[in-house]
């Protein structure tokens, strides 16, 4: 029996019990993680895309909705009907995988399903019935006309009249061209050469055609068929995956964030047992002891000293512990032991635990503040060239400044069903009509016009630009917002307050729908205050249980976008003072404060809980800046009521959770969550509840040491299949880590920055700013293109793999590319730290810079041209006595030298430290330090021998000129791992074996982060 009829006899078997799925929306389709998903169009009423990226299809000609027996309604196409794709549907791709359902009418060749690309010689299609004499099953991608890869099966025929599910995948990194029919692989192309650029336009999509059910060259037959549930995936999909996507057909998957649990794709595999790297040599690991209070889980050290062979001196040891998601171990008095792991050893170093009834520890105060971003400039380096944070700074301030303010409010006159000003053009991407987080851009914007306005003082027509800016923003969402809850005409109905919102004008249920025939805009019944880029129904329904996805029954966070736009109308406000920013803020948080107060405990758990709906940013944090500015308590009442009970105290009693240091966040969405954490210590600044610091200080620690990728970046799992959230198991990136489809969502990144920042403020922990240094020059300085301020969302970092940068001329934003606009409008802000008592001044980058600290009438000149030399100069000018503390980095191993006024001071400087000198400064006194830089490694934790190079601060990447599905080996020196690099520091390129390596912060082509390392 050949294939195609035992496939339709199992179609026709499951007809009887189909139960039919609809696009979720969800962040699991099938198994995998809607990162991996670039659109969905199911065809059962129109061609909206149903994924969150809005690339909704045009159809053209007479194409009609039809019945069916099986997927009930479908697309039918015939004589000259078919469907466009918007162009940009392929643009920051690296793999590509199309998957669809189709029912043919006839058996004719040249049929196509979909042909893709630049013109009829650069495309890739497929013709179910062959093309020209060929009537086999056909798939071709082709990089012109005389370079081609055709793939041709005839035992694997499609049937005329029944469903058939066709899928043709490019998979880049594994040189594979496949092809499969109901499931099954039916052909196979390897070692190709080829990269999805030769055939598709990857960046911007200008000149791609995309098109279902005819050809690009239009001397083809179109299409006579029907059509359902067509998918583009950007990654190159398994053979598990596709036959996992045809057979969820035939049965509903609600598709739920840990669904998928064993990771499925081609990332190499490694003995667990074989020792690895430095661990080669170990042959020993020393136990520790360590004290915690009753019902609080010890914090146990992620790296132990260890002795090794021949007096290797090799780094300390990496050690995994278990990781309880509860404290039932610890809820007594008494003494017991955790044993730990070493990677590919059998060493078992042991922790013995002693839990005593309290342990006596003072609150930590803050005991430092931030310098005003007007208070710090950015300086080119010591030999006059613009830094990376010059020209990162620049390409974002100087493009926000010929951006249109009316773009970014487009979407709240629209909301408010008022006329857009002549020439205003909506933002695209998540700020499209029907998009359900449209409004988060204008936040983003709101806080990086109000940095770019302090950070420009620099060009006084450029500062200007900012200001009018700020106050056209601020003097429209100030209009918007006072006609909410308030009549259209005198006399007309109103409902001012916020808890008793009606539903929508004829309709019988709140709904999300944002199309241009279904929004609401009878903003007289929003309640007072209300100001948003969408009704209030979103709120309104998460109350209700909604959950995140496309139809017009869920959400997409809608706090988290009201979060945006509360911070930036108090960034505007703290900068310019502007008063009609901070009543537009105080209008929104009386709003949020009616409709929350009002709930109960449960129901606040289950929001906060829920997948992405419930995602809120850092509205605590917001809501107790508010407070702070006003003086209300109920806005400090209101951060409260955003308390994530579940992570941050594990149940309403405050059982566990965070707070008592369980890890409580294993296998959640890590931008959902962070910016939570922050929020928590904002409480703690403001009601010194010592629970919440320890919330944020357990989080920290768990996450740069549980969950860091080499960059600085936390998320990016495979287990769950989701490359936004943290892995499933603390301490096992590699097995758990490394998504096919990216990690390390830079805004998360941003967000871990802002919170270690914060808890700087507290604790003055050299960790923190290791930590810091290390996110900011390898992620968030990297996160930049080239040659404009487009910047990345995932970063991958598998062997041979590529950045995609986005959103060159602020037109259209993901939540990275909002990120991105603060991110670089602020570079300058953790450079120093002054002391709360003005009695100190900390010194933590090495960044050329000038700081005027205002207080004390000194100026700081910072000369330098670090990271590409190991020195630095501080030029004090003015006189007073102060602690100056300055940063030993923990990489700086190989001395810290300090001259002041030319003269060495002999001073114990050790790695990881802040060094103090303490004296009356005189005007013109220099401090020079010098801090040879060092090779290092970084590995992951569960698989050591691979792992990242680091010269000093610097990630280096391998400049790859093709793609890779295998680490890239290289052996090095266990004694002087650097003995056999070559290059040249100044200017921190370097060879090994005939590879060059980069900062990753200046890679912009194909990279391996990650080196498969033997020590020798």
């Amino acid at each position: 029996m050949k294939l195609y009829k035992i496939v339709t006899c199992f179609i026709c078997a499951m007809i009887a019990g189909l139960v039919e799925v609809r696009a979720q929306g969800d962040q699991i389709l099938d198994g995998i993680g809607e990162t991996g998903l670039i659109a969905r169009y199911v065809f059962d009423k129109d061609a909206k895309d149903w994924s969150r990226n809005n690339l909704h299809a045009t159809i053209k000609g007479d194409a009609k909705f039809v019945k069916d027996e099986l997927f009930k309604n479908v697309l039918s196409l015939s004589g000259d009907a078919y469907i466009s794709l918007p162009s940009s549907a392929l643009s920051n791709v690296e793999s590509v995988s199309m998957v669809g359902w189709v029912k043919l009418n006839s058996t004719d060749t040249d049929q196509i399903l979909f042909d893709f690309g630049k013109n009829k010689n650069t495309h890739a299609y497929l013709a179910p019935f062959g093309i020209g004499e060929t009537k086999d099953f056909t798939a071709e991608v082709a990089k012109n006309s005389s370079k081609k890869y055709k793939l041709s099966t005839s035992v694997a025929e499609v049937p005329k009249d029944r469903w058939s599910h066709l899928v043709l995948v490019i998979d880049v990194p594994s040189k594979a061209i496949k092809t499969y029919i109901n499931g099954v692989q039916v052909s196979l192309e390897e070692d190709i050469d080829l990269e999805l650029s030769d055939v598709f336009n990857v960046e911007s999509g200008e000149e791609n055609e995309l098109y279902i059910g005819r050809s690009i060259a239009e001397d083809k037959p179109a299409l006579d068929a029907s059509i359902h549930d067509f998918r583009l995936y950007r990654i190159g999909l398994t053979d598990t995956q596709v036959k996992g996507i045809f057979e969820n057909a035939f049965k509903k998957r609600d598709g739920v964030v840990n669904e998928h649990k064993e990771p499925q794709d081609n990332l190499p595999e490694f003995s667990r047992t074989a020792p690895q790297l430095y661990n080669e040599f170990l042959t020993s690991v020393e136990d520790i002891e360590v004290q915690t209070a009753v019902g609080v889980l010890p914090r146990l050290p992620r790296t132990l000293e260890g002795t090794y062979k021949n007096g290797l001196k090799g780094p300390k040891v990496k050690v995994t512990w278990p990781a309880p998601t509860d404290n039932s171990e610890v809820l007594k008095t008494g003494t017991y032991t955790v044993t730990g792991s070493v990677a590919g050893t059998d060493l078992k170093p042991k922790a013995t635990v002693n839990v005593v009834q309290t342990i006596a520890a003072e609150k930590p105060s803050r005991a430092l503040e931030a310098f005003g971003l007007d208070a710090v400039s950015l300086d080119a380096n010591a030999n006059g060239q613009n830094t990376k944070f010059i020209e990162n700074r620049d390409k974002f301030i100087n493009t926000l400044a010929e951006t249109d303010p009316d773009s970014f409010l487009y979407m709240f006159r629209n909301a408010f069903g008022q006329e857009q000003p002549e020439g205003a053009k909506p933002l695209g991407v998540w700020d499209t009509q029907e998009t359900k987080l449209r409004g988060h851009a204008s936040g983003h914007y709101l806080t990086a016009i109000a940095q770019a306005y302090a950070s420009s003082g620099y060009d006084k027509e450029l500062q200007q630009n900012f200001a009018d800016k700020m106050a056209y923003m601020v003097n429209t969402l100030y209009d918007l917002s006072e006609m909410s809850g308030k009549p259209a005409e005198q006399g007309g109905e109103f409902n001012a307050d916020p808890t008793t919102v009606p539903m929508g004008p004829g309709k019988e249920i709140y709904s999300s729908d944002l199309s241009e025939e279904g929004i609401r805009t009878d903003y007289w019944n929003w309640g007072e205050g209300f100001i948003s880029a969408y009704p209030p129904d979103q709120f309104i329904m998460l109350e209700e249980g909604a959950t995140y996805g496309g139809q017009e029954t869920q959400v997409w966070a809608p706090y988290y976008t009201l979060h945006k736009i509360l911070a930036g109308l108090m960034d505007i406000y703290e900068v310019s003072g502007n008063k009609k920013a901070l009543a537009v803020a105080e209008g929104m948080g009386d709003w949020v404060y009616a409709r929350l107060n009002e709930l109960p405990t449960e129901t606040l758990i289950s929001m906060w809980n829920r997948y992405i709906a419930g995602e809120f940013g850092g509205m605590n944090e917001a809501m107790a800046r508010l407070y702070r500015i006003t003086g209300k308590d109920a806005y400090l009442e209101t951060a409260r009521l955003f308390d994530n009970i579940k992570v941050f105290f594990g149940d309403a009693n405050h059982s566990h959770g965070l707070a008592k240091n369980v890890d409580t966040f294993r296998g959640l969405h890590a931008n959902q969550h962070i910016p939570q954490i922050v929020g928590a210590l904002e409480m703690y600044r403001d009601s010194d509840k010592s629970e919440y610091f320890n919330v944020a200080d357990n989080f920290w620690v768990k996450a740069t040491n549980d969950y860091m990728y080499s960059i600085g970046g936390v998320a990016g799992a495979r287990n769950p299949a989701n490359a936004e959230c943290f892995i499933a198991q603390p301490g096992t990136l590699y097995e758990n880590g490394l998504s096919a489809g990216g990690q390390n969502e830079t805004c998360a990144t941003y967000n871990m920055l802002k919170l270690t920042r914060n808890l700087f403020l507290y604790e003055q922990r050299p960790e923190l700013m290791d930590y810091y240094e290390r996110g900011l020059y390898n992620h968030i300085l990297a996160s930049v293109a080239e040659d404009s301020p487009a910047n990345t969302y995932h970063v991958p970092l598998r062997p041979g793999s590529r950045k995609s940068f986005g959103n060159p001329n602020m037109t259209g934003f993901t939540c990275c590319n909002g990120t991105a606009l603060e991110s670089s409008t602020k570079l300058q802000n953790s450079i120093y730290f002054k002391g709360a008592d003005n009695k100190s001044l900390y010194v933590n980058l090495y960044v050329p810079s000038t700081l005027h600290w205002h207080e004390e009438k000194i100026k700081v000149t910072q000369e330098t041209n670090f990271p590409k030399e190991d020195h630095t100069k501080l030029t004090i000018n003015g006189k007073g006595k102060f602690d100056l503390k300055l940063r030993v980095p923990g990489w700086a191993t190989k001395r810290f030298i300090v001259k002041i006024n030319g003269k060495e001071e002999s001073v114990e400087a050790t790695p990881g430290t802040y060094l103090t000198l303490s004296r009356k400064w005189r005007d013109g006194d220099t401090v020079e330090l010098t801090m040879p830089f060092g090779f290092h490694l970084d590995p992951v934790m569960d698989q050591q021998n691979i792992a990242s190079l680091f010269y000093g601060p610097v990630l280096l990447a391998a400049q790859e000129d093709e793609p890779r599905t295998e680490w890239r080996k290289v052996n090095f020196d266990a004694e002087d791992i650097g003995a056999s690099i070559k290059g040249n520091p100044e200017e921190l390129t370097f060879e090994i074996d005939g590879i060059i390596y980069k900062p990753f912060y200046e890679t912009y082509g194909r990279h391996s982060v990650y080196l498969d390392v033997d020590l020798e």
